[in-house]
């Protein structure tokens, strides 16, 4: 097996000083396209650095990989992370690097996975969710008697992704770093993914563990509105509390034949 070369901290954005990992395989002369994948935290922690394992696979698949840092909170609230995904994608298409630019793919995880549906639906682009932030407006509502407390989060950046929120429903966390992610109340729908789809979003893979912390109900109310646009999508249900990266090995084989079949 070819070791998978990267290309680390390549700036997208001057301005905010923003910063791509890139991982290809020097090995494939006439590449598929590219990923953009989208890390995890929750809006207010991570790093690009921590999906360098997910990255590493998909480019051995003959993809070029883009592993972005965006702003989070407290210094940026919505919208500001998908503006940076904005930047980032602006930036990716106009760039030198040998892939087809009108094949370009989008993965994330957990508020990663929300972002990627934002950007299918902005531009059109293949998705795959693991675990997506996706029922905000819709399940707050409907938890308004949850008190919101962050947790314990302090160890996050030593520990793998894979062993990250695995234990099962919190809503007291989930609702905390909802509230987290926006400085003003009124955006909670304007934050909701399925209420701006359209006849030009792009195809999803969506996945969720039935008995995980993020509830299933963002991928029923997406796929619902999806199908109704006519847009393809794939949803698997997982049993168990497994977050996001945590059950990646269990859908990997299905991610790359759907990267495959809408690329």
């Amino acid at each position: 097996m070819t070791a998978i070369k990267s290309e680390l901290d390549v700036v997208y954005n001057l301005d905010e000083k923003l910063q791509t990992d890139v991982y290809y395989d020097s090995d494939f002369k006439n590449y598929i396209g590219a990923i953009i994948d989208i890390h995890g935290g929750g809006w207010f922690r991570g790093d690009k650095a921590k999906d360098a394992d997910w990255a590493k696979r998909l480019a051995r698949e003959g993809y070029y990989v883009f592993v972005p840092n965006y702003r989070y909170a407290p210094s940026a609230h919505f919208p500001e992370p998908l503006n940076d995904m904005e930047s980032l994608y602006n930036w990716l298409t106009t760039s030198n690097y040998s892939f087809d630019h009108n094949r370009i793919g989008v993965v994330g995880s957990s508020a990663g996975g929300n972002m990627a549906v934002e950007m299918g639906i902005r531009h059109g682009l293949p998705v795959v969710s693991l675990s997506g932030i996706l029922d905000i407006d819709h399940w707050l509502a409907g938890h308004q008697s949850v008190i919101p407390q962050e947790g314990d989060t302090s160890n996050f950046n030593n520990i793998a992704s894979s062993t990250i929120n695995q234990n099962g429903k919190n809503d007291a966390f989930y609702k905390w770093f909802i509230l987290n992610y926006f400085d003003d109340t009124t955006e909670f729908e304007s934050g909701t993914p399925y209420h701006r789809v359209s006849e030009t979003t792009g195809p999803m893979y969506l996945a969720n563990s039935i008995d995980e912390f993020v509830p299933t109900s963002g991928v029923f109310k997406l796929a619902q509105t999806l199908v109704s646009y006519g847009i393809p999508v794939t949803t698997h249900f997982l049993p168990g509390t497994r977050h996001a990266k945590g059950y990646l090995e269990d859908v990997y084989d299905e991610i790359v034949l759907f990267l495959r079949r809408m690329l």
